[in-house]
């Protein structure tokens, strides 16, 4: 079973960035999400909407 969502441990290590901007990333994206009605996890990010938000995308392992 594949994990859903992202971590920002994750994010950071994916796009090269510090884990404390991977987490204001998931916050971001977080009440984008939670705007549009749906239930969001502190610290966490679909994988799917952060692969389709991220510029150029990230390819699924």
């Amino acid at each position: 079973m594949t994990k859903q969502l992202y971590t920002a441990k994750e994010i950071a290590a994916l796009c090269g960035i510090s884990e404390s901007k991977g987490y204001k990333i998931i916050a971001q994206l977080n009440k984008e999400l939670a705007d549009k009605g749906y239930i969001t996890f502190r610290g966490k990010i679909s994988r799917a909407y952060f692969n389709e938000r991220i510029y150029g995308g990230v390819p699924e392992e």
